[in-house]
């Protein structure tokens, strides 16, 4: 895996861990390296896919353990 790649990765990953220090070095080492911000959007537009199926696995977690009514969407 290249350079440009591990940084897209690492903007992902940044993405679906809510880390914003992290997002805001990895999108300076992907501008270093040039990368294009359509692949950069791309990438965290994954992340957040992730984080968002993520999300969605917990609330429903605990909603099995608290209620339905106790937790809001």
């Amino acid at each position: 895996m290249d350079k440009q790649m591990k940084e897209l990765v690492a903007m992902g990953a940044s993405a679906a861990a809510n880390c914003h220090p992290c997002m805001d070095y990895h999108l300076a080492k992907c501008d270093e390296l040039g990368v294009d911000r359509g692949e950069v959007a791309a990438a965290v537009k994954v992340g957040l896919m992730v984080n968002r199926g993520a999300e969605n696995g917990i609330r429903k977690k605990a909603r099995e353990l608290l209620g339905e009514a106790t937790i809001e969407d």
